[in-house]
């Protein structure tokens, strides 16, 4: 009787212990598909619409600074002495300011002699022409013949012919005499100065080089992807970490691009010199103004892998991470390529997610609003 009151109680708790087995492992396959059921759902997100809106655009380029014209001046004659230098390098002359004066003495000898041989040449045909006068009066009374008369007109017209040649060899020495002086060509800045005090100058010798008016401009390199957006006129901001800031337009925008870089090349014509130098490297940032383009907000513009890109969010609430190339931006909106208009891109969580993550998004989708201001 005692042993299958035992027994009884044995099975009972047997039965009680499977009973709790039991309850257990349900409750941890419920609070199992509980879990998975959140990580399904993803991280809450905030998305917005990609739109195509008209935005200010600065393009970004740079290059070296350059004259806006190189004027070389050398000499017209040669195998004469420079005498004297009157400027340096970095002297702004003015149009026709004596530069190099050249040993003249030679030429001045002949200048003397040919005046000399001119005063001769008119005496010689004031004679001839007299005698000419006074052939013709004989001829007329018959007391001179044709051909004495035909000689006497043949001495006058020689005699003119030997005056317009003495006064053409005294030109040329007065020509050769004024070219002993060297003059600036132009007004302009000397940039470099290759004569000498004493030197025997050939001619053709390239003695200084001079920047037109002064005038500078940047030979700024577009992308060939931006080059047409890139208009004569349109203002631009010149920078250089050596001598700050300056102002210009486009002056003109070449026709060729590079085959090998792709880069085109827009000429910027600096306001005022500003310190600028030829040679020097610049930036510019031009402005060209509004142009349609497909604006994200700015927070949702993230970098990995030294990329910038946005997560786009696709049909089955998954995110890709989508390169995109940043064109211009604001606090608020971001310019880029990269990604059609109409793409929904996750806003707020963004930093957060890894690509093909699975998002609950809160919210419906808001669409991006242009914004007047934007930076480089």
């Amino acid at each position: 009787m005692i042993l299958k009151t035992f027994t009884r109680a044995g099975i009972l708790a047997t039965a009680v212990l499977v009973v709790a087995s039991c309850g257990s492992d349900d409750a941890k396959k419920a609070e199992a598909e509980k879990a998975g059921s959140v990580a399904s759902a993803g991280q809450t997100v905030t998305v917005a619409t990609a739109a195509l809106t008209a935005m200010p655009r600065i393009v970004t380029a740079s290059g070296s600074v350059s004259a806006w014209e190189e004027v070389p001046v050398g000499a017209e004659v040669g195998g004469l002495v420079a005498t004297a230098v009157y400027v340096d390098e970095g002297t702004y002359v003015r149009q026709g300011q004596p530069l190099v004066q050249l040993n003249d003495d030679l030429l001045q000898a002949q200048l003397r002699q040919q005046q000399a041989q001119v005063q001769t040449a008119e005496a010689n045909a004031a004679r001839d022409a007299a005698a000419l006068g006074r052939a013709q009066e004989l001829k007329e009374k018959g007391f001179l013949s044709q051909a004495s008369l035909d000689t006497a007109l043949a001495n006058q017209r020689a005699s003119t012919a030997g005056v317009a040649s003495a006064r053409a060899a005294l030109s040329e020495t007065q020509t050769r005499l004024a070219q002993a002086t060297l003059r600036a060509p132009v007004a302009g800045l000397v940039i470099s100065r290759s004569v000498t005090r004493g030197q025997i100058v050939q001619a053709g010798t390239e003695m200084f080089r001079m920047v037109r008016d002064g005038r500078l401009e940047l030979d700024a390199q577009v992308p060939e992807t931006e080059l047409a957006l890139v208009r004569p006129g349109q203002s631009a901001t010149i920078t250089s970490d050596q001598v700050g800031q300056a102002t210009g337009r486009v002056r003109i925008v070449t026709p060729e691009v590079d085959a090998t870089s792709r880069l085109g090349v827009a000429r910027v014509a600096l306001s005022g010199s500003g310190g600028f130098r030829p040679g020097m490297f610049a930036k510019a940032e031009i402005d060209v103004g509004a142009q349609p383009t497909i604006t994200v907000p700015t927070a949702s513009v993230l970098y990995r892998e030294n990329r910038s890109g946005v997560f786009a969010l696709g049909g089955d609430n998954r995110v890709r991470f989508t390169p995109v190339v940043v064109l211009s931006r604001s606090a608020t909106q971001t310019s880029v390529t990269g990604i059609p208009a109409g793409t929904r891109v996750v806003v707020e969580g963004a930093g957060f997610l890894g690509d093909g993550d699975r998002v609950t998004v809160s919210g419906p989708a808001a669409a991006t609003a242009p914004s007047a201001a934007t930076s480089r």
